[in-house]
C-alpha cells in the first residue's frame, strides 16, 4: 500500500504535463476532462488509504533519515481530504467557468502543478523537500492569480508574487539554521536531535523565520498584505483553491507540523500563535466592514477565519486544537462555496459590487440559497458547520482560563454575523436592480458543485459529533505526539 503513496503527487504531475502535450490537438475539451478525471482519481485514491494507520513510503529504498520519505497519518489524511475535495469540485465547476478564458491548457495544468505541489507538503517527512513542493504549489498560483492579465491582476499577481519569494526566502533560511545545528533535514531526526539538545539559539533564530514565512503563506495579520488583493483578482476557481486550502496547506499545516512535531512548542511560541490569531481575527472582521467588492469582502474575512485556527492552536490544549483542526475543515466548505457563488454571480451580472447587486434570489435561486447556507455557516449560526467549530474554539479559551480570548472570538463571531448579513441583505434579497434584471442561474457544471458544498456544510454541521470523532481527534492526537511522530519513523526515541 505504501507504495501508492507518490502517486498523490506523481498523478497531477504527470496530468500537468499531459495536458499541454495532447492540449495542442485538443484545446477545448481533453484538459476539462482530463482534470476532472485527475480530481477524482486522487479521491479514490485517498479512499484506498483512509484509516489505514501510519503510512511510511521509503523514497528509493533509502532508510530515514538519508532517504526522503514520504508520511501518511490522521493529520495529513485530514488536509488530504480538504484539499483534493476541495479540488475535485473546484476543477468541476470550472468546466463551465473557464469557457470566459481563451487559454484552457494553462490554467488546468498550473492547477495541476499546483494540488502537486500541496499533496507534497502535506505528505512530506523532510524539511527540505516540504520547502520545495511549498514552492511548486506557490509558483503556480502566482500565475493562476494573474491569469486574466488584467491590469488588476497582474498588480495583485506580482504583489503576490513579491512577498511570496520573500516569505520562500525566509522559510529556506531556517531550514538552513536546522540543519547546521542538526545535520539533518528529516523531520523526525531533527526533533529527535532537539529534544535531547533543547534551547539552541540558531533553532530559535528559526522559529522566528518560520512563524514570518509561513503566516506570509498564511496570509496572517500583519503579514496579509497580499491576500486582499489576490484573492479578489483570481478567476473564481482560484480564489476557492487559495482561501479553502492553499493558504491553509501552505501556511498553517506547515506551520503546526514544524512546530508541534519537529522544533517543539514552547510557551513564547504558543503566546506568539494566540497574539498573531487575536489580531487577525478582530483586523480582518473590522476591514470587512468596509468592502463593497463581495471577492474582498470573503477576502478579509478569510483573515478573520484562520485567525479562529490560529487562537485554537495556540491554545495548545487538546479541545483548542479539535477546534482548530475542525474549524480548518469547516472554513475549507464554505469559503470555497462562497468564492464558487461570487463567480457565477459576477458571471450573470457583470459586476461583484454590492451596492449594484439585488434580488439575485428571483434570478438566481439555487446559487443565492447555496450563498446564503455558505453565509450562514461561516457566520456560526446552527446548525451548519461553522457553528460548531467556532464553539469548541471558545469553550478552548474558557477552559484554559483566557477570558479575554474567549471575549474577542464572541466579539468576531458577531462582527463575522453582521458583515454577512450585509452581503446576503444587498446581493440576494431587496428589490431586482438593473444590473441583475438579465441574470439566470448558472451552467449546471457550476451549480452542482455550489450545491454539493452546501450540503457538506448542513451535513458536516449535523453529524458533527461523527466528523469530530472520526476525522478531527485522530489528526489532533498525532499532531500532540511529537515522541510519536518520532517512533513511527524510527521505532524508537
Amino acid at each position: 500500500m505504501e507504495t501508492l503513496l507518490p502517486l498523490f503527487v506523481a498523478i497531477p504531475i504527470f496530468s500537468a504535463i499531459l495536458i499541454l502535450l495532447v492540449g495542442k490537438w485538443d484545446k477545448k475539451i481533453f484538459p476539462r476532462i482530463w482534470s476532472i478525471l485527475t480530481t477524482l482519481s486522487l479521491l479514490v485514491l485517498l479512499v484506498l488509504f483512509w484509516d489505514k494507520g501510519t503510512i511510511i513510503h521509503e523514497m528509493s529504498g533509502w532508510k530515514p533519515p538519508y532517504g526522503i520519505v514520504l508520511i501518511k497519518d490522521s493529520l495529513s489524511q485530514l488536509m488530504l481530504l480538504i484539499v483534493n475535495g476541495v479540488a475535485f469540485l473546484t476543477i468541476v465547476y470550472s468546466y463551465s467557468y473557464i469557457l470566459r478564458y481563451e487559454d484552457y491548457l494553462r490554467f488546468f495544468s498550473l492547477f495541476m502543478l499546483m494540488l502537486a505541489g500541496m499533496n507534497g507538503v502535506v505528505l512530506t517527512g523532510d524539511l527540505f523537500n516540504l520547502y520545495v513542493f511549498l514552492e511548486i504549489a506557490s509558483l503556480a498560483s502566482y500565475a493562476l492569480v494573474g491569469y486574466g492579465v488584467g491590469g488588476e491582476e497582474l498588480e495583485a499577481s506580482f504583489k503576490y508574487l513579491i512577498l511570496g519569494v520573500f516569505a520562500s526566502m525566509l522559510i529556506l533560511f531556517g531550514v538552513g539554521m536546522v540543519y547546521s545545528v542538526t545535520g539533518s533535514l528529516n523531520m523526525a531526526d531533527i526533533a529527535r536531535f532537539l529534544i535531547s539538545h533543547p534551547g539552541n539559539k540558531a533553532v530559535l533564530m528559526a522559529s522566528g523565520l518560520f512563524i514570518v514565512g509561513f503566516g506570509l503563506k498564511a496570509g496572517l495579520v500583519p503579514f496579509h498584505a497580499w491576500l486582499p488583493d489576490a484573492h479578489p483578482s483570481a478567476p473564481a476557481p482560484i480564489s476557492a483553491m487559495l482561501s479553502g486550502v492553499l493558504i491553509k496547506v501552505l501556511g498553517i499545516y506547515s506551520m503546526i507540523r514544524v512546530f508541534y512535531h519537529v522544533i517543539g512548542i514552547t510557551p513564547i511560541i504558543s503566546n506568539t500563535f494566540l497574539a498573531i490569531g487575536c489580531l487577525s481575527m478582530i483586523v480582518g472582521a473590522l476591514m470587512g466592514f468596509g468592502q463593497d467588492d463581495m471577492k474582498r469582502l470573503f477576502a478579509f474575512s478569510s483573515i478573520s477565519q484562520m485567525g479562529f485556527v490560529m487562537v485554537g492552536i495556540g491554545l495548545g490544549t487538546p479541545l483548542g486544537i479539535i477546534g482548530a483542526l475542525f474549524h480548518l475543515l469547516n472554513h475549507a466548505g464554505f469559503k470555497s462555496l462562497l468564492f464558487l457563488s461570487s463567480g457565477a454571480i459576477e458571471g450573470e451580472t457583470g459586476t461583484r459590487n454590492l451596492s449594484e447587486l439585488g434580488g439575485l434570489r428571483e434570478k438566481m435561486p439555487v446559487t443565492s440559497a447555496s450563498s446564503v447556507v455558505g453565509s450562514l455557516s461561516i457566520s456560526g449560526v446552527p446548525p451548519f458547520n461553522g457553528f460548531w467549530s467556532k464553539l469548541i474554539i471558545i469553550l478552548a479559551a474558557f477552559q484554559a482560563g483566557k477570558i479575554w480570548v474567549a471575549s474577542l472570538l464572541v466579539l468576531t463571531a458577531f462582527l463575522t454575523l453582521s458583515y454577512y448579513l450585509k452581503f446576503q441583505k444587498n446581493a440576494i434579497f431587496g428589490n431586482i436592480v438593473e444590473k441583475v434584471k438579465g441574470a439566470r442561474e448558472a451552467p449546471m457544471p457550476m451549480v452542482v458543485p455550489l450545491v454539493l458544498f452546501a450540503v457538506i456544510c448542513l451535513f458536516v454541521g449535523v453529524f458533527n459529533y461523527t466528523i469530530i470523532s472520526n476525522i478531527i481527534i485522530p489528526a489532533q492526537q498525532i499532531l500532540m505526539d511529537r515522541g510519536g511522530y518520532i517512533l513511527s519513523i524510527f521505532g524508537n526515541i
